[in-house]
């Protein structure tokens, strides 16, 4: 009923009114707050349809490339099945070099032989430093190349499987200059293991096995100042093909 002395006319005139402004305003002032809002999002859909390359994620960085180093009477060929397992992972072809050298002669000449190897791998993939990944003899060639010729500065992670790092006896059983160096006590062995054994900011890290005939004792492989571990009951020449050591390996490497 409309208040008292009001027109029924004026009455109903001014709620239809009220009415108009009301149903304005519901259909004006929430659609263009909405529009205000969508606004952003409208705009960053749009950015990423014009720049889809600025809107992606940067790809993830490539990994360093790996130096595989052999032992004696080996060859590059020895890393198949770990180099396998890494490019199984995910790791390019141009990061896994699975080096070759002339493993009868002196340690020494092999490191100055290493440098040159490194120096090539990092001219070709733009790296700044590479990995090297060492077995058996290959443990001393690499130390070498580390200590002596500059190489903490360009690897950035070594490891040694069953490497003779402090010597063994079984390498009185064969001759030839590499020989006589990894035998315990040989001047070659008492200059690479004066002083630090780990120098640089190179991260170090061995494995050696319980069960290996050629290494021993299984102490020889650790240096201090690495990290260094046991593996399970495993061969000489299976610590590189073990799938678990490899998993090791490419956790300190990676």
């Amino acid at each position: 009923m409309p208040p008292r002395g009001e027109p029924v006319g004026r009455a109903g005139g001014r709620t239809a009114r009220s009415g108009q402004r009301a149903e304005r305003s519901r259909y004006n002032r929430p659609v263009n707050s909405r529009c205000r809002r969508a606004a952003p999002a409208l705009a960053l859909g749009l950015a990423a349809l014009l720049f889809p390359q600025q809107a992606s994620a940067s790809p993830t960085a490539a990994p360093d490339p790996v130096v595989f180093v052999h032992g004696w009477n080996s060859s590059g060929s020895t890393w198949d099945t770990m180099a396998g397992r890494f490019r199984a992972a995910g790791w390019p072809d141009d990061r896994l070099h699975q080096w070759t050298y002339p493993s009868g002669q002196s340690n020494a000449t092999t490191a100055a032989a290493l440098a040159a190897e490194v120096d090539r791998v990092l001219a070709a993939t733009g790296a700044a430093r590479v990995d090297l990944v060492a077995h058996s003899m290959g443990s001393l060639s690499s130390r070498y190349y580390l200590r002596n010729l500059g190489g903490t500065a360009k690897v950035d992670a070594w490891v040694s499987l069953a490497g003779p790092n402090h010597g063994t006896d079984a390498a009185r059983l064969c001759g030839g200059p590499a020989c006589t160096e990894m035998r315990p006590g040989s001047a070659f062995l008492q200059a690479l293991n004066t002083g630090d054994e780990t120098p640089g900011a190179t991260r170090y890290a061995t494995w050696a096995s319980p069960c290996d005939v050629f290494v021993r004792p299984a102490s020889t492989v650790a240096l201090a100042g690495a990290e260094n571990r046991t593996t399970a009951c495993l061969g000489h020449t299976d610590l590189h093909r073990d799938a678990a050591v490899h998993a090791d390996v490419a956790a300190h490497i990676g």
